[in-house]
């Protein structure tokens, strides 16, 4: 058995303490928070599980094999690395740091004591997110454009930008599915409260291909949105997570071309351009919880001493989109390039 301390009970917490106390092979040991009233009520629904207030009792007990961090987000690295530097293996919630140099420490942290590190980008594990995955690797074609919107009113953030708390997802999500990843970004965005971080912003992202993307989110918006396209040569998906069932489409829709441009003294014969118009089918998708299966695979990798899905190296490449685009954002969209990194399978 795993032994296990939640770090945080407040908004993320409570859902991590009620999926590790059901994931096989994993024992919840501790919850830690620094509010009393939260305490009480981890004692009362979990009563054989210990409540402290005191982090470093966490650290000092032997049979605390792996520590989950949900706490804010300017807490993570600290956290993380007293565990890591404590042998405690960690899973992080999203984003895992608040800074490039912050989330590279902690990756190469984990590295040099061998400890898994995993971060909690939880779309990633949902049916419909590695169903999309199977349908860029195998049915999609050249890749055109991902398009996402992630809109709603509130829940405003005081100490992170609306990119750091709603984008995060749909860069997460990206980092997954498509099979390259960006090296450069562009974002605009506004405050519209006083000394409150951007509360609208709009990204742009560069591949070395002729793929592009684009995230919006915002937290102003009358409707809360959560949809997603990804346009191929061959097909098209839309996934749109506020539905019930059929959260992914994939449309036989397209364009072909006919002809070859060509020059014929200053007139310029343009190819001819076709539309393509098939079925649209909703696959079958996994309903199991994401969380329960991300933590069931976080407590089998520090089992079997293996690597996460969204390890340390995934959560270091959506942070430096996350600071890139701050840095854009701060500048009225002046596009910033992105160091290279593969995807780690």
């Amino acid at each position: 058995m795993i032994g296990v301390a939640v770090i945080g009970y407040g908004y993320w917490g409570p859902n991590l303490v009620r999926n590790i106390a059901e994931v096989p092979g994993a024992r919840l040991l501790y919850v830690c928070d620094l509010m009393k009233e939260r305490l009480a009520a981890v004692k009362a629904r979990y009563p054989a599980v210990e409540i402290t207030d005191d982090f470093e009792q966490v650290l000092r007990d032997p049979s605390v094999d792996a520590i989950a961090i949900a706490t804010p987000v300017s807490t993570h690295f600290k956290l993380a690395m007293k565990a890591m530097m404590a042998g405690k293996h960690v899973f992080v919630e999203k984003p895992m740091a608040s800074t490039v140099d912050e989330a590279r420490r902690m990756v190469d942290e984990a590295a040099r004591r061998r400890l898994i590190l995993a971060v909690d980008h939880t779309f990633v594990h949902t049916g419909a997110v590695r169903k999309m995955r199977e349908i860029v690797e195998n049915g999609l074609g050249d890749l055109y454009y991902y398009d996402s919107v992630r809109v709603n009113l509130g829940l405003f953030q005081h100490d992170v930008s609306v990119i750091w708390d709603l984008a995060v997802h749909d860069l997460s999500i990206m980092d997954y599915v498509l099979p390259e990843k960006p090296v450069a970004v562009s974002a605009t965005g506004m405050s519209h409260v006083v000394g409150e971080p951007e509360n609208i912003a709009y990204l742009n992202l560069f591949f070395e291909s002729k793929l592009i993307a684009h995230v919006h989110v915002n937290w102003l918006a009358p409707v809360k949105v959560r949809r997603t396209l990804i346009g191929g040569s061959s097909k098209m998906i839309v996934y749109d997570d506020l539905e019930p069932s059929e959260k992914i489409k994939i449309y036989d829709k397209g364009i072909t071309l006919n002809g070859n441009p060509q020059r014929n003294g200053e007139k310029v014969y343009q190819m001819l351009v076709g539309y393509r118009t098939g079925d649209m089918y909703a696959p079958h998708l996994d309903m199991t919880e994401a969380l329960s299966r991300e933590l069931g695979q976080f407590v089998d990798c520090v089992e079997r001493n293996q690597q996460p899905i969204v390890d340390g190296q995934a959560g270091l490449r959506v942070v430096r989109i996350l600071e890139a685009a701050t840095q854009s954002l701060a500048q009225r969209g002046r596009v910033v390039e992105l160091e290279q990194t593969r995807r780690i399978a």
